[in-house]
């Protein structure tokens, strides 16, 4: 019941690696990289959490029996 915890863990342990190779290549003077890194980041999270809300929605889907 609820959410697996290991999407959160993935979800934090890729916000702390872009989030390090952001500060990294901004320090070093490639601030577009960093903010490339920063996008690329911010769209795989959002692939991850939407599967979470696609599992959630086909459980309430099978719950009411809606096919």
């Amino acid at each position: 019941m609820g959410i697996e915890v290991d999407v959160i863990f993935k979800i934090a342990g890729v916000g702390i690696v872009v989030a390090f190779l952001h500060t990294i290549l901004d320090q070093v003077g490639k601030k577009e990289y960093a903010q490339w890194v920063t996008l690329f980041g911010f769209i795989y999270i959002l692939f991850m959490v939407v599967t979470v809300v696609d599992g959630l929605f086909q459980k309430i889907k099978s719950v009411f029996l809606f096919q």
